[in-house]
This record gives C-alpha cells, structure tokens and sequence, in this order.
C-alpha cells in the first residue's frame, strides 16, 4: 500500500453570509493551505464543519474539486453517521477520480471493535476501489480504536485500509504496521511522532501553521537542527485553549471578513477570547501577516 506522508490540513470550510457553502473559496483556502507548505488536504473533516454542511453541498464541492491545480493532493472526508449517505458520497467521488477518503465511525451510539470492523466492511464490500484513513477521535464519535481493531482491520483489507488520523493519541506511539500511515491530529505530536515512525500530521491549525509544520518536517526528513518546533508547539497550544474552529475562524477572519461565517451551534470567539489568543500569538512572533504574505 501506498502512504500518505507529509503535512495535511483539516481544511476550513467557508461559508456565504446565508451560511451557505461557498465552494470556491472554500477550495481557494485548500489551495492556499498548500501553497504555504501543506502537502495536501481534507475536505469535510470535523474541522470543516463536516457534521453540519448538508450532504447537497459536499456534493457540489466533490464536482468543482477536478478543476484544481492540487486535486491530486486532496482527500475527501465523509463527515456522515448514515453508512448509506456515506457511500453514496463515495461513490460520487469516485466519479470524480478521487479515491483516498477520512472516514470515521458514527457518532452518537455506543459500539464496540467488532461493531466498527463491520462498519467499514460493509463500505469496502460496496466500494472495493478505496483508499481508507481511519479517524480515529473519541471525543467527537464517543468511540476509540483499539490497537488489536486497527490490525485486524488492515489484515482484512490491506489493499484499503491505508492509515490512521489519531486524534486519541492512543495509536502513534505504539502502532507499527509496514507501509502503513500514522498520523497524529496535533503540531505537538508531529515530531515526536516522526521519530516513531509515524509518516506526518493531519491537523485543524495547519490551515494557518502550514509552512511552520512544513519546516519542521522538512528538517526532520533531512536530518538538520530543529529551530521552530517549539514555536509550533506554542502555537498550537494557544488555539488549543478555545475551540479549534471558532478560534481558528476568528483567527483567519482579520485576514477576510468571510471567515466569520460560521455554522450554529459553533460561533466566532467573544471578544475577549480573541484579544487574549491574539495576544498569547503576538507573543510568540505569530500573526496574521505572516498569512497576508503567503
């Protein structure tokens, strides 16, 4: 199997002041996301308000997604609890010749390993011609992978089953599959995960850490000095102490007003949140010019 390495973004979704998707900018933010220093990207992980954007509008973002310059570079999360709705998505964009999915069990109801084993069985035996990274995230589905699901999953599809997104942070330490993709959900795991073998990140705040994240991988890949990982790290925990998405949002919102835009029940900091993460970021040498100069 094929891994997935590098430095990925949970990309934001943007929206109208309808509350609308806004298809070309959110791929324009994709797109920007990359060329600051991302690998790639995930369209409708939790971080692009997956949970909330309708399953009409994912649609018309799968169908523009072929027109870009990066679509070889893009990964489609499903953001689904229906297994039908689901696959339907993924069939949809395997029309479009996107193959590589973030797909994590549903949320809400209480399940165990076998349950999740049949989960994504049932999807690969209707769409055999995928590629699969588990996500793995309990605070939000209320499920966590086990070590002994994620073998027991790659043994019975090897072809599909091609990594993991840890957002538990209790498989990148121990986890060790040949040629299989493990991927932590935050900055701050990034090195350490690296020097366990583990192949990059996917996470919430590249989408405005990318080409610090990109230097600190970049240096790991060639073996030279570490100068900025402690600045991510930093950095990191500072959008860490308010919801990523509304932090991020509010972040991104200096730089165009359409980041305000925002799905309920998720809302912009108050004020006073955000006079604080600007400042705690001001003190790290970190704003939002370095984005305007990207």
């Amino acid at each position: 199997m094929k891994q997935i390495k590098g430095i990925y973004a949970a990309s934001l979704s943007i929206l109208n002041e309808d509350l609308a998707l806004d298809v070309k900018n959110t791929i324009k933010h994709a797109e920007n996301t990359i060329d600051r220093g991302c690998h790639g990207t995930v369209f409708f992980g939790s971080t692009g308000q997956s949970q909330l954007v309708s399953l009409s509008e994912k649609i018309q973002l799968i169908n523009e997604l072929p027109k870009s310059r990066y679509k070889d570079k893009f990964i489609i999360g499903t953001g689904l609890n229906s297994l039908s709705d689901t696959i339907s998505l993924m069939k949809i964009s395997k029309s479009m010749n996107f193959s590589t999915f973030l797909i994590m069990p549903p949320a809400y109801y209480k399940y165990g390993d076998d349950d999740v084993i049949n989960f994504y069985s049932r999807i690969i035996n209707e769409i055999n011609e995928c590629k699969i990274i588990l996500y793995n995230f309990e605070k939000l589905s209320g499920y966590r992978f086990s070590k002994l699901c994620v073998e027991k999953l790659v043994e019975k599809f090897p072809k599909q089953i091609i990594g993991v997104k840890d957002s538990s942070y209790n498989l990148y330490e121990k986890l060790k599959i040949k040629n299989f993709s493990v991927m932590p959900g935050s900055e701050s795991k990034l090195l350490r995960g690296l020097n366990l073998g583990c192949t990059g990140i996917i996470t919430a705040t590249t989408n405005v850490t990318a080409s610090l994240s990109r230097d600190v991988y970049d240096n790991f890949i060639n073996n030279t000095p570490q100068n900025l990982n402690q600045k991510l790290c930093d950095v990191r925990s500072a959008f860490e102490k308010y919801n990523l998405i509304s932090g991020l949002h509010t972040f991104m919102s200096q730089k165009n007003k359409i980041f305000k835009n925002i799905l309920p029940p998720l809302k912009l900091l108050s004020e006073k949140d955000k006079n604080e993460l600007l400042l705690d970021l001001k003190k790290l040498d970190f704003n939002i010019e370095i984005l305007k100069a990207a």
